[in-house]
């Protein structure tokens, strides 16, 4: 390998992330060897000191680090300026607010120095990750286990069974960034929720993966106005839809990939679109109801042959049962709008609810 490549960039979107900007970076070059680590911080038009420190971070690791100002444009514009920018064989996403384990990190960056010096390195590594919450001493880390076979080189055909609510959340994948731009992903900006069409668009273009079964990625959740808790996901439901459609658009029609990516795509789409139809339906308003239908009658009327896969997945059943009676097992089944824990995040909703239902 050459002495001078980067093996792994890790794109930090910071918007006004000055309390938790230094424990990312930091945590992102502890590696006991981190000459081929690059660490792009993507200011998103802050209006703290994330600014400010970012450059003093990139002279603090000269060569490791780089500081991008740019314009407000919302999480999904920060990444694709990191995408856009990125030196690294392989890319990783970590939330300014997040950070990475030092235990895994050697064995992370050994992993993907072996798979630069190979003829056909993986397109994906997935690995577990930790739910930090706030106040909460014991953290539950979600593994893949049951899925993935730890250590082997696979492909989507290797892939076992998926439970009702679980999809591989962008926390657990690291990509090789060729993959993520083959496949034409553009996030869209100003918009929440993007990390569901980042975890999706690029299998499209994703042959191979390998799962390391060890937690990398410690996901901090909990902190107040964070974009996972109810109420606010309540309120920001459009733009749940506007990703449905974006991730209705990136499915490819049954017999054009592999049936194991196409299975685990259906699957996935299935998931979001129930979770969006679950906020819809916590927000009480008979419009957002209407809504629904509509974004069910979307996917149909984009593809039969999609629409009537995602249909036909347990959950889409449960989310479509008529009438009142149907909204008032899913309102009953979830926590109080104003709820702030690792049980509000969209996987833990959407499985109270369809196990309700």
């Amino acid at each position: 390998m050459n002495q001078n490549a980067t093996t792994l960039t890790f794109i930090v979107p910071a918007y006004n992330m000055e309390e938790y900007l230094e424990r990312c970076v930091s945590s992102l070059l502890q590696a006991r060897d981190n000459g081929d680590i690059e660490v792009l911080i993507v200011d998103d038009g802050s209006h703290d000191s994330t600014p400010q420190l970012a450059d003093t971070y990139e002279r603090r690791w000269p060569g490791r680090v780089r500081a991008i100002h740019q314009p407000n444009k919302g999480h999904g514009g920060a990444v694709n300026t990191g995408i856009a920018n990125a030196r690294g064989t392989y890319v990783k996403v970590v939330d300014a607010d997040d950070w990475i384990d030092p235990q895994s990190i050697d064995t992370m960056m050994a992993t993907l120095r072996e798979q630069c010096a190979s003829d056909r390195p993986v397109d994906m590594v997935v690995t577990n990750y930790v739910y930090d919450k706030v106040g909460k001493r014991r953290k539950h880390t979600v593994n893949f286990r049951h899925a993935m076979r730890p250590g082997e080189i696979l492909t989507w055909d290797d892939l076992g069974h998926f439970g009702l609510a679980e999809y591989i959340l962008m926390h657990a994948l690291t990509f090789r960034t060729a993959v993520v731009r083959e496949s034409g992903m553009v996030l869209p900006e100003h918009t929440f929720y993007v990390d569901f069409i980042y975890a999706y668009q690029p299998f499209t273009k994703v042959r191979t993966m390998l799962y390391l079964d060890m937690p990398f990625y410690h996901y901090f959740i909990g902190r107040e106005g964070q974009s996972v808790q109810t109420d606010v996901m309540i309120r920001r439901v459009e733009q749940l839809i506007l990703v449905n459609h974006r991730m209705v658009e990136a499915t490819p029609e049954p017999g054009t990939v592999p049936d194991g990516l196409y299975k685990y795509m259906i699957h996935f789409l299935a998931i979001e679109s129930s979770v969006t139809s679950v906020f819809l339906i916590l927000s009480r308003d008979p419009e957002n109801y209407r809504k629904k239908d509509r974004l069910w009658a979307d996917i149909a009327a984009h593809s039969p042959a999609i629409g009537r896969d995602v249909r036909r997945k347990a959950m889409s059943r449960a989310l479509n049962l008529p009438g009142s009676a149907g909204r008032w097992i899913i309102r009953h089944a979830t926590p109080s709008p104003n709820a702030s824990s690792a049980s509000t995040d969209p996987q833990s909703i959407l499985y109270r609810s369809v196990t309700a239902a």
